[in-house]
């Protein structure tokens, strides 16, 4: 007994300092949510250069300084001329007023790497609005693509923000290192062209909602559970109640809904697909998806932005939303506990694509 007893004592220890630190935690992060939201930041790093950079300090190990001298001064002699036939294009331009047109095309490289909310749109959001306000004819972005998809209501969202592009006249690539599955390809099939890599995933056209029942432990345990609507549709199937075959039904025709909107959005954007074939929830490497037209090329990202590198500047745009340090100890108390909140949800009530 004098065991249990103080077993019992050190539980309780235990537990009373894990509810003090997530209180002060909840009052961290409350404090900080009343201070508002705080901007974030572009960070544009040059890839053109950082590319050259690489170049030269491996040759200066490869060759000989003679040889590395000649070719540094015809780089030199090269660049003045390209920069005063530039200038003479720019006086052009500017007579003709049209300055618009003075600089040469870029590449932007931009980063998705989903969760299953699809957060990460709100970074997406502010790089493309940057992009947009500076895009000039000839320009394109690169977007390296990472994720499995999530939530409907988020990766339609992101899909829309890479329409803006689209509707812009800007080209859009997509690159696929690893995987664009089922979210992630509706966020890809919005580009001018994909490339994937041979072994990337890449469709997995459909949807998925599964949820537990605790109906039956419940009623073992002599537990009841009420639940009050208004609506007769407003809750279909539930963790807690006992779930009827008109719910059921509901919630079928519900997800299939969702998939007919998921496949018309695709064809609208690649009508070529065969969506008999590709819409079945099934995924497929890159070498396989090639064949069935879900993407249009084989390669990396890096592939395409070293050949970019050779001929135009490369830049690279991230948006960063820079926390203090009361809001990044609120932000760790809370994330595990609203990632596990947002998976029950998620695998609930709302469909996952």
């Amino acid at each position: 007994m004098d065991f249990l007893f103080d077993y019992g004592l050190f539980l309780a220890k235990i537990i009373t300092v894990v509810v003090a630190i997530v209180s002060i935690l909840v009052i961290v992060k409350s404090v900080g949510g009343r201070q508002g939201a705080r901007k974030g930041s572009l960070e544009i790093t040059d890839l053109t250069e950082r590319y050259k950079d690489t170049v030269h300090h491996l040759e200066s190990h490869l060759f000989d300084k003679p040889l590395l001298k000649a070719r540094e001064k015809a780089e030199k002699k090269a660049e003045k001329e390209k920069g005063k036939a530039r200038q003479h294009e720019i006086k052009a331009a500017a007579k003709s007023g049209e300055l618009s047109a003075t600089r040469e095309p870029r590449l932007f490289v931009l980063d998705f790497h989903g969760s299953i909310d699809a957060k990460e749109v709100a970074g997406l959001r502010e790089e493309i609005s940057a992009i947009l306000a500076v895009a000039a004819d000839g320009d394109e972005v690169l977007l390296r693509l990472e994720t499995g998809g999530g939530m409907v209501h988020g990766y339609g969202l992101a899909s829309s923000q890479l329409d803006r592009l689209k509707q812009a006249g800007i080209k859009l690539t997509i690159a696929v290192d690893k995987v664009a599955a089922s979210g992630g390809y509706m966020m890809a099939c919005v580009a001018d062209q994909i490339i994937s890599a041979p072994f990337a995933v890449v469709g997995s056209i459909g949807v998925i909602a599964q949820l537990p029942n605790f109906s039956k432990v419940l009623k073992k345990n002599d537990i009841e559970f009420e639940q009050i609507t208004a609506g007769e549709f407003k809750r279909t199937l539930t963790m807690f109640g006992e779930n009827t075959d008109k719910a059921r039904e509901k919630f079928q025709s519900e997800i299939e809904a969702t998939h007919g909107l998921f496949k018309d959005f695709i064809a609208e954007h690649r009508p070529a697909l065969d969506l008999d074939t590709v819409a079945t929830g099934e995924h497929w490497f890159g070498k396989q998806a090639i064949t069935l037209g879900l993407v249009d090329s084989i390669g990396t990202s890096d592939d395409y932005i070293m050949k970019a590198c050779k001929d135009r500047e490369v830049l690279q745009v991230h948006y960063v939303q820079r926390k203090k340090l009361a809001e990044r100890l609120a932000g760790a108390g809370s994330e595990a506990a609203d990632s596990l909140l947002l998976k029950w949800i998620s695998r609930g009530q709302r469909p996952i694509m």
